[in-house]
């Protein structure tokens, strides 16, 4: 399926924009989109997204030491998901993957992106911000972005009205002057340099507050990416010390803060049960002696891998009247199923002219009786290697040997079972040949910038 002709100004025109609604003179960077009049009885919505956090370190996933009431409390007034995937174990795939409904090969973008890099997620790319401006959202990214820090990749050339935060990961840095580290922007613009790290959370907790206080009266979609608890952590002085779980505990603590701001401006406003809140991870936590020391149990591994540790995360979703109070699911769902569920609550449908990896999930987010897994099967990529499936409660892995998984039994990986089980294995390798021959057929190109930065 070709798709290097396809522009954001055809995607807007498909869904109802004129090319004279497309920018108006004046605005940072030379110009800015509006959308149509806003339809007020559309909901909202905003995903909370950690950097690097493990599924066990939350306290309703089973954290003993990490004290997350807030979170806590989200849970018991929506739903946990326990089966809940990322589609990569790095940073910057696994946000591909999320804002465009698709698997990073197929977007080509496999790798974490660091300052010397000249590409980017393509802005032919349609993303949840796209679709849901076009249905007159107001949208806005603040946090962590690491889909490319060059003008044309930034969060405003992605579907968003505004950005806040810093470009890519906080232990990435250039140098200006006599100052080196990772900088914070506003738009396109560096506002801070270096970025002062220990008031992030409160900030983009501030900024967040601001957006959703000042489109109360229309329906908005928030992204926010948080830094931490990437390293290096950082943390502010009121949470400095506070947790059983030493520095790593006080910046989850300090986030768990962060949502119970967001859901109390909600309440206040009176647009809570207009809103649909997510929160998740972008991928599992780094482990090792010399790291942060997140925790992923009781799966396997963590960040840069395709066990369960690395990609399966953990996951609440909240929304007053629509999503069913203290309930848990156990369905394969994950990242790239919301843009295409986004789009249908706003009244919006997923890109026509692409393939889209993600599905429809809202029966299983509403709780529907017998809701099943809308995924035959989940794929786990890792950079452009296709390293295991999951269908149903089968997970066959082929990364150094082949091993199949039962993860209805051992959610830990510990028992191969793949010499007791040969067609099965035959038919989850057949599975995972033909759908990665069929997606590289189709990757579309990332985006790339002539010159490099040189900050």
């Amino acid at each position: 399926m070709e798709t290097v002709g396809y522009t954001r100004r055809d995607f807007l025109k498909k869904v109802g924009l004129g090319a004279a609604s497309l920018a108006v003179p004046g605005c940072a960077g030379g110009a800015q989109r509006v959308s149509p009049k806003a339809s007020t009885d559309k909901p909202n919505f905003i995903i909370i997204f950690t950097d690097d956090q493990g599924y066990q370190d939350v306290g309703c996933f089973g954290s003993p030491n990490i004290n997350t009431p807030n979170l806590d409390r989200m849970a018991a007034e929506g739903m946990k998901f326990t089966d809940f995937y990322v589609a990569a174990s790095i940073c910057s795939p696994s946000r591909a993957a999320l804002l465009t409904g698709c698997y990073p090969p197929r977007v080509s973008i496999t790798k974490v992106l660091f300052p010397r890099d000249s590409i980017g997620l393509n802005p032919k790319e349609v993303t949840i911000a796209d679709i849901l401006k076009a249905q007159g959202y107001a949208t806005a990214c603040v946090g962590k972005w690491h889909l490319g820090h060059l003008p044309q990749f930034l969060p405003m050339q992605q579907g968003f009205d505004s950005y806040y935060g810093i470009p890519y990961s906080n232990d990435m840095r250039i140098k200006r002057g006599d100052k080196s580290g990772p900088p914070l922007m506003r738009n396109e613009d560096i506002i801070e340099h270096p970025a002062e790290q220990a008031t992030l959370t409160q900030r983009y907790t501030e900024e967040s507050i601001k957006f959703i206080t000042e489109n109360k009266n229309r329906p908005f979609f928030l992204y926010l990416p948080h830094t931490m608890p990437h390293v290096p952590l950082f943390v502010s002085e009121k949470f400095k010390g506070k947790s059983k779980r030493g520095l790593y505990g006080d910046v989850i603590e300090e986030i768990d803060w962060s949502v119970g701001r967001i859901l109390k401006t909600l309440k206040e406003l009176g647009i809570d049960e207009k809103t649909l809140v997510l929160f998740t991870s972008d991928n599992g936590p780094w482990l090792g002696k010399k790291h942060h020391g997140g925790s992923a149990l009781p799966l396997r591994d963590g960040k840069f891998t395709t066990y369960e540790g690395g990609m399966r995360e953990p996951t609440i979703m909240r929304w007053p009247g629509e999503i069913p109070e203290g309930k848990v699911c156990g369905e394969v769902c994950g990242t790239i199923d919301l843009l295409p569920t986004f789009a249908r609550l706003a009244g919006a449908e997923p890109p026509a002219d692409r393939v889209i990896d993600g599905k429809d999930i809202w029966p299983l987010i509403s709780g529907r009786p017998r809701a099943k897994s809308p995924h035959k099967a989940f794929f786990y990529y890792r950079g452009n290697k296709l390293e295991a499936v999951r269908s149903g409660r089968w997970k066959l892995h082929r990364k150094k040997k082949t091993a199949l998984y039962d993860l209805e039994i051992d959610i830990s990986e510990k028992n191969n079972l793949a010499a007791g089980h040969p067609k099965i294995v035959k038919r989850l390798t057949g599975v995972m040949e033909k759908f990665d021959r069929e997606l590289k057929a189709n990757a579309r190109p990332p985006g790339r910038a002539a010159e490099k930065n040189q900050s």
